[in-house]
């Protein structure tokens, strides 16, 4: 039994061509086992629409508490120190840079893991489990970061800036910009801290090797007082090297 095949018209032959034409550029082939660039951007955004609706909770909770906030960060000033508003909106801007300097700093533990599972479909069950092991170190280090910007390099810090030249000016100073130099020297101070933990999770992951970071000793200092040059508001060494 034998079977015929009609052959199509050039029209259809055409039409058959485009629909093929359409179907492939509609679904662009991707290696097995591996997300589309569009689905890189959905995830990403879909993770700092979290991270930002976090914050907005943890900033408007800070809210609620802001008479404390205010208390805890002026408390590391000297005894007599009257801070001043000097512009009429003063008073708003740092009551919402306090209050979302809190919020950053109570949600940074999820987004750090937020961060951390964005990127955890690059890495190997293998690097992903030290990341996960590490995620409350993270936690902890940043907290011991903040803690030692408050009770170990703000005294001092805040003494030399607000004590210095008293003899010939008296100090008429704006609580912006009071405010502006503690919550930076906490948010990046406990940020710094989260060095080690950094280091620990390229060098398990065979990015960096102990050999290397030690060959580069030196200029790991030079940047370290490079850096605390920056977040430090004084130009005095004794607290830039704390």
């Amino acid at each position: 039994m034998t079977s015929s095949r009609v052959p199509k018209s050039p029209d259809a032959e055409a039409k058959d061509t485009k629909a093929s034409a359409r179907g492939s550029a509609a679904s662009p082939k991707t290696p097995a086992g591996q997300m589309p660039i569009t689905g890189h951007l959905v995830e990403m955004r879909n993770r700092l629409f979290k991270a930002v609706a976090v914050v907005i909770v943890t900033t408007a909770v800070a809210f609620i508490f802001h008479q404390q906030l205010f208390d805890i960060l002026l408390s590391r000033a000297p005894e007599d120190f009257a801070p001043v508003r000097q512009e009429m909106m003063e008073g708003l801007s740092v009551f919402f840079r306090v209050c979302l300097t809190a919020g950053i700093m109570v949600a940074m533990p999820f987004l750090v893991y937020q961060f951390f599972a964005f990127i955890s479909p690059a890495l190997t069950t293998r690097e992903k489990k030290y990341i996960y092991v590490i995620l409350p170190g993270v936690t902890v280090m940043f907290i011991a970061g903040v803690s030692f910007a408050y009770f170990v390099a703000l005294p001092p810090a805040l003494g030399m800036l607000i004590g210095f030249g008293e003899t010939f000016a008296a100090a008429d100073i704006s609580i912006k910009d009071y405010i502006n130099i503690v919550t930076r020297m906490l948010l990046v101070i406990g940020i710094i801290f989260e060095t080690p933990i950094i280091i620990m999770v390229l060098s398990r992951m065979g990015l960096v090797t102990p050999q290397w970071l030690a060959a580069r000793r030196k200029m790991w200092f030079v940047l370290a007082f490079v850096v605390a040059a920056i977040v430090t508001p004084t130009f005095d060494p004794i607290n830039q090297t704390i």
